[in-house]
């Protein structure tokens, strides 16, 4: 079984488990360091990125050299009035045809409820389309809403994505 599927298996039974502990997936952007990235960072590694290289790391995602995303879980009743609460966050550096993960956190009080398997599906997914786009001039940035089609056991082993990642 590939890691892929696994991490299908997984995201399926955390989704049948609660629809109430849904995670929304988006591009990270500056304001979300101040909502919560810094403070995951910070206690997330010995020795933590700065504000700085969080920015450069941001602009970087408008070439296509770089691609992050942050996970927030909806406050009660959050999702119509826009509350959620910043839980986590993951990246990825596109370099000479390779993806390559550069970061993934998770506020403590998050771990081991799935939030480090989402992200690093969201990763996958991008990973996926970049290979598939390369050189043809064209990027697209992933939606939650395909990840489970676009990422299913069968679509992966068609493409070959899944050898890769077994």
């Amino acid at each position: 079984m590939s890691v892929i599927e696994r991490l299908l298996r997984r995201d399926t039974a955390d989704a049948d488990r609660s629809a109430g502990d849904a995670l929304i997936i988006s591009p990270m952007k500056r304001r979300d360091l101040a909502r919560g990235v810094m403070a995951i960072e910070a206690v997330s590694y010995p020795r933590p990125w700065s504000q700085n290289v969080f920015e450069s790391e941001i602009a970087q995602t408008r070439t296509g050299a770089r691609y992050y995303v942050v996970a927030r879980r909806p406050a009660t009743g959050g999702v119509r009035r826009g509350l959620s609460t910043l839980v986590g966050y993951a990246g990825l550096w596109f370099t000479d045809g390779d993806a390559h993960v550069t970061n993934v956190a998770v506020q403590p009080s998050q771990q081991r409820t799935g939030v480090a398997s989402t992200l690093m599906l969201a990763l996958a997914d991008e990973a996926i389309g970049e290979e598939r786009l390369q050189g043809r001039g064209q990027r697209t940035h992933a939606s939650p809403a395909k990840w489970r089609s676009s990422l299913s056991p069968a679509s992966a082993s068609s493409s070959g994505a899944a050898d890769r990642y077994q």
